[in-house]
């Protein structure tokens, strides 16, 4: 994974839905575990939802928040 794929997942903002707007990070676990049970979107966002998801999975949430963007 590249250091700059990682700096954009999270920072892309979350294009739809009812967290809309917010960064991919600022996700709440429960919406990114149901994306992995019913499929994330095809494409770039998906892949980036994926790799939110294992980040937080993993609990390495805190060493990514430095990463945010205002």
């Amino acid at each position: 994974m590249q250091q700059q794929q990682l700096i954009e997942a999270v920072n892309q903002v979350m294009p739809f839905g009812k967290y809309a707007g917010r960064k991919l990070l600022q996700l709440p676990e429960p919406y990114l575990v149901w994306f992995h049970a019913n499929g994330f979107p095809e494409g770039k966002l998906g892949e980036q939802l994926a790799l939110i998801y294992e980040v937080k999975l993993n609990g390495l949430e805190a060493m990514l928040q430095p990463l945010l963007r205002d």
